[in-house]
């Protein structure tokens, strides 16, 4: 298993990552990831597109820093 992301390293992510990459910033193994994907349990949503899974940068500091401002990297979205 690789080292888990740290936060700054999360801040440093582009958009949207790979499973895997995500997979990463909660600790978690390819395996386990894919599997809570496919069951729809993994921490944040998971967007499939074709046979490939992405998740949004900013749902991942969210989960794990859910008291912090969002980043100027990934602002928070807009209110209405």
């Amino acid at each position: 298993m690789r080292t888990p992301l740290t936060l700054a390293e999360i801040e440093q992510l582009p958009a949207a990552v790979d499973l895997i990459t995500a997979a990463r910033a909660f600790n978690l193994g390819r395996t386990l990831a894919y599997t809570l994907a496919r069951e729809g349990r993994f921490p944040v949503p998971v967007h499939r597109h074709g046979r490939t899974y992405r998740v949004h940068t900013v749902d991942i500091l969210r989960a794990l820093h859910p008291d912090q401002p969002a980043t100027p990297h990934h602002p928070a979205p807009a209110t209405r």
